[in-house]
């Protein structure tokens, strides 16, 4: 598949970072901490970072809590534009409502597992394999982002295809992966009237483009069948990691065929495409 990276925002490079800004997608910024070594835990770097970034790039946040209304204050002091990542909770979401009623330059994204999952799941996946950042969330919140589903911009899987070994292990590391499953889930809220198919392809295609500036992709497209009811299996899944978080569940709707560059990359659960197909869309 065509692909973006992000640059990682740290304390070492709060000057620095602009001057990649046209090789990435975006610079992303983790204002609390997940899995790996960058967190912003001082309110000096965020503000370098926002001010030297240059503003017709993406900035895109892991802030939950008081650090998600200190990146939107920081983003508006310096009149930029700014994307919430992986929103979880009602005090987030309602937040975000506030600051784009006010004109704030914001746009957000959820996780399919903070739409479909919550607290309730925790005793089914386990101590391990419920690890994720942010955490999943209450029935409360989960509907809270329902409820708000006009204010989130992007459906976003975050997908983290780690092990299953490693997330039975003692030191499990935080995250789901999704990347299989987004789509049906989708799809299936589309079936019982949660969400509109207009607003489906809104959330998963013209708004991220349109957010991070990718180009038109000619010769593009994905072939769905929305009829088709299907479990999903964890032994059925590409990714290497071994385990989805929604082993079981009955979804309506999968993708058929990926036609990429005029080039069909993946038909009926087999990919097609030589490794290294893919390109770097944001250099």
């Amino acid at each position: 598949c065509d692909y973006g990276i992000y640059l990682g925002a740290g304390a070492e490079n709060s000057a620095s970072a602009r001057h990649l800004a046209n090789q990435v997608c975006g610079l992303k910024l983790y204002l609390d901490q997940t899995y790996g070594p960058l967190c912003l835990d001082d309110l000096a770097s965020l503000d370098t970072h926002v001010r030297h970034w240059p503003k017709q790039r993406p900035l895109a946040v892991h802030a939950e809590g008081r650090s998600l209304a200190a990146a939107l204050l920081v983003a508006a002091i310096h009149d930029r534009p700014i994307h919430v990542c992986h929103v979880a909770r009602r005090e987030e979401i309602l937040l975000i409502r506030g600051a784009k009623e006010r004109g704030f330059q914001v746009t957000c994204e959820v996780t399919p597992h903070h739409l479909f999952l919550s607290q309730d799941d925790l005793p089914r996946l386990g101590t391990g394999r419920s690890e994720v950042r942010p955490r999943l969330a209450s029935p409360a919140d989960v509907q809270a982002l329902w409820d708000n589903l006009e204010v989130i911009d992007c459906f976003a899987t975050d997908h983290a295809p780690h092990t299953a070994e490693e997330k039975d292990g003692p030191n499990p590391p935080p995250g789901f992966p999704g990347l299989e499953t987004a789509l049906g889930l989708a799809l299936t809220a589309v079936r019982d009237g949660r969400l509109s198919l207009e607003h489906l392809v809104l959330r998963m295609h013209r708004n991220p483009q349109r957010i991070f500036g990718l180009p038109d992709q000619p010769e593009t497209w994905v072939d769905v069948d929305p009829a088709l009811v299907w479990e999903v299996r964890s032994d059925e899944m590409h990714s290497r990691c071994g385990w989805t978080p929604f082993q079981g569940m009955r979804l309506q709707g999968r993708v058929h065929r990926v036609t990429l560059r005029g080039q069909e990359v993946f038909r009926d659960g087999q990919v097609l495409a030589e490794p290294g197909y893919g390109r770097d869309l944001c250099t």
